[in-house]
């Protein structure tokens, strides 16, 4: 028998307090369990851009795994998500997806901040987003260490809408003010 891939997803709710005059407000955090939250069974159902379900069906992907059902919805509706789930069962394209469906292609501002343990998930993020976003035209870059500060710099001048990369890069190009968190939504 076929081992079934399950999912844990909590979501917060949105009316939590934020920080406040120097000093953290207390809040009292409450998760609901993803039993809670209706998977959405197709990507077609999710409400997602045209431009990017192009991308999607492009990738290679026909329905969403688990952890997408549940968790895509959610974080593109500006919910804190925890997500959990086995190695392999799509949360790094979940992620990937999400971050194309919030950006405005618009605007050359950084509106995407992902921060990846390591340098090998920081350029998987990448070839994911560029791949989903490829018919949005979505500008994207990786700041992770062994790559030219130099073209880090650049091309966060130069405009990108989503910045993934390692914490000590991207701590890097904030203390550089080349990249600062004020126009990061997600």
């Amino acid at each position: 028998m076929a081992a079934i891939a399950t999912a844990r997803v909590s979501v917060v709710p949105m009316t939590r307090p934020v920080q406040g005059g120097g000093k953290v407000l207390k809040e009292k955090l409450e998760f609901v369990p993803s039993d809670d939250i209706k998977p959405i069974m197709s990507f077609d159902q999710m409400n997602l851009k045209d431009e990017l379900l192009r991308g999607i069906y492009n990738y290679g992907f026909e329905k969403p795994s688990a952890i997408q059902q549940t968790a895509i919805r959610p974080i593109i509706d500006g919910r804190d998500v925890v997500a959990q789930a086995q190695s392999g069962t799509g949360k790094t394209s979940m992620i990937a997806l999400a971050s194309c469906q919030t950006v405005d292609t618009s605007s050359r501002e950084v509106q995407v901040l992902i921060l990846s343990p390591t340098r090998e998930l920081a350029a998987q993020i990448e070839k994911v987003i560029l791949a989903m976003g490829n018919y949005m035209n979505i500008q994207a870059h990786s700041c992770i260490g062994g790559k030219s500060v130099g073209e880090d710099i650049r091309k966060l001048e130069n405009g990108v809408q989503v910045v993934f990369g390692t914490p000590g890069r991207v701590h890097d190009m904030i203390q550089r003010e080349v990249y600062s968190l004020d126009t990061s939504n997600y």
